[in-house]
């Protein structure tokens, strides 16, 4: 019988790198379930609360970025740098991991510096078509690297890499619900076309000014909106909003937990350009406007974006001309047919499936080397 393998996972900061993470960590326990699985974040970021949500272990480093803005404050976060590294090889000790998986943030530094300075393989993943800083880094260390976006011997190893695409959450493909039904969970009538905002969980203020500035377009458009406001905006949207008549054709929310029915509402989608929200819209074959957001290392949301729109598989809006000609076009994109059609047809090409099991394969061979 096979010995239980033991591997780590680390990285995070955005639901961007834990959604890869934990689909990747979920593909390895089907495959191999007495695997022990050990991630390692950041404190104080969103995957020390997502990662044992999602059932998994997590360790946290108190690793953070630089700040551009204050160079004085740089001091502390190199002692961070130091404490992170020798906090990664206690646990690296302590845990004996057989591979290591990184899939970019702050955390996945320390530790698959760790993990190759102590002969433990190493996979990374790039969720973007611009390099991760972190992941550049690693890359030299690195047995394999899975990424999702073709030309990317121009940051790595050309030998090293697999073009694997990134996983998505798996809620997402295994929706049932149809069209109309997901229409009536949000209270809209089936008959009219469905836009779909979304701006993330924080939410995104130049897609909210989108809307806000153009109410009575919204009124007499025809169509009807699901808005996802994000958290941070929602309560100074809805007091803006009491102060105008009620629109019924808009449905506005600060989260939506189910992004499959979402989804299926949506005759069309307006969204900023995340990688993994990308793959997502490739893998349902679903039409999006990109949006993308301008405060990312290296513009790699517009880059992304343009991967997209280069191969007539997107329509992209620039942040900063979107509050005047988002929802024109939005309008516009989601009567045509035609254009909706061809669009979804053009994404769903792009899409790459099962990136979860072929990136799992990959960690499990490595694990297994090693045992």
């Amino acid at each position: 019988m096979s010995k239980a393998l033991k591997i780590i996972i680390s990285g995070g900061g955005t639901g961007g790198h834990i959604f890869p993470a934990v689909s990747i960590a979920n593909a390895i326990m089907e495959k191999r379930p007495d695997t022990d699985i050990l991630f390692v974040g950041a404190l104080g970021r969103m995957e020390m609360q997502r990662v044992p949500a999602a059932g998994y272990k997590i360790e946290g480093l108190p690793i953070c970025g630089f700040d551009r803005k204050n160079l004085l404050k740089n001091f502390a976060v190199l002692y961070k740098i130091w404490k992170s590294q020798r906090m990664a090889k206690k646990i690296i000790r302590r845990f004996q991991p057989m591979a290591a998986v990184g899939v970019g943030g702050y955390a996945s530094g320390p530790t698959l510096n760790k993990c190759a300075a102590m002969g433990i393989p190493c996979l990374i993943q790039e969720q973007n078509s611009y390099a991760g800083v972190t992941n550049k880094l690693l890359a030299k260390k690195a047995q394999k690297i899975c990424v999702a976006y073709e030309g990317m011997e121009r940051f790595f190893p050309a030998e090293k890499i697999m073009m694997t695409g990134n996983p998505v959450r798996q809620s997402l493909l295994e929706t049932t619900i149809t069209h109309d039904e997901a229409v009536k969970q949000f209270g809209l009538d089936p008959a009219k076309k469905t836009i779909l905002l979304v701006g993330g969980s924080l939410g995104a203020r130049t897609v909210n000014e989108s809307i806000m500035r153009h109410l009575d377009m919204v009124k007499e458009s025809g169509m009807q909106f699901i808005w996802q406001t994000g958290k941070y905006y929602h309560a100074d949207i809805m007091a803006e909003l009491s102060k105008h008549e009620e629109l019924p054709m808009l449905k506005v929310t600060d989260f939506i937990s189910d992004m499959g029915a979402a989804y299926q509402a949506a005759d069309l989608v307006i969204s900023r350009a995340g990688a993994g929200s990308i793959s997502e819209f490739c893998l349902i074959g679903k039409p999006v406007i990109l949006v993308p957001s301008p405060n990312v290392a290296e513009d790699h949301q517009t880059k992304n974006a343009m991967a997209l729109v280069n191969k007539d598989a997107a329509l992209y809006v620039k942040d900063a001309e979107a509050p005047d000609t988002l929802l024109k076009l939005a309008i516009d994109t989601v009567i045509d047919s035609q254009r909706l059609a061809s669009l979804s047809t053009n994404i769903k090409k792009l899409a790459l499936p099962d990136s979860a099991n072929i990136i799992a394969d990959e960690v499990i061979k490595l694990a297994e080397g090693k045992a």
